[in-house]
């Protein structure tokens, strides 16, 4: 005898033909990713954060926690037009940073590393732009050997971003790197 290869699929059909009241479904429980892309969704303000190099932005806490010192670049963070690279300035400040986080007050602490892209470009592309700039601050910084479990990394994109011309767009080209929120 031969089995029908659709025997399942009338099956779940005539349990579904039934009229009996059926429970709406849960929705599932968070997987330990939601966190992180509910962090990505969520805007935080960044007012406060001082920009500290060519393409960097720290928090005040980390700067005072870790005595930080700008670069003369430091006014102005920006990462090129559809780059990813650090420049010498970044890497002077992510040394700051690794030494803090390693022997320093940030010793144990996890680190928020939050790309930015000007308006520019679709959605889709500006969240992938964002997460390879702070992808690449986060690589750096393992290099100068901090653990990446202390290293929280996303995009947002252009989800925040200010400027309207190109002295505002270069400004939101940069990473963000602030403590994380427990």
């Amino acid at each position: 005898m031969k089995v029908n290869q659709f025997a399942p699929a009338i099956a779940f059909l005539l349990a579904a033909c039934n009229h009996q009241k059926v429970e709406p479904a849960r929705p599932p429980a968070p997987s330990p990713a939601a966190p992180a892309q509910q962090a990505a969704r969520a805007p935080r303000d960044v007012s406060a954060n001082q920009k500290m190099s060519h393409s960097l932005a720290l928090a005040g806490d980390i700067i005072q926690l870790c005595g930080i010192k700008a670069t003369p670049s430091g006014s102005s963070p920006k990462f090129g037009f559809d780059r990813a690279e650090l420049s010498d300035d970044d890497h002077d400040v992510l040394e700051q940073l690794a030494t803090c986080m390693r022997t320093g007050p940030l010793q144990g602490r996890v680190v928020q590393l939050i790309g930015r892209a000007d308006p520019r470009g679709t959605e889709e592309y500006n969240l992938a732009l964002g997460s390879r700039r702070a992808g690449s601050v986060g690589n750096y910084l393992q290099s100068l050997g901090v653990n990446a479990m202390y290293l929280s990394k996303t995009s947002r994109g252009a989800l925040d971003a200010t400027g309207t011309e190109e002295a505002g767009w270069a400004n939101d080209r940069r990473v963000d790197i602030m403590l994380k929120q427990s």
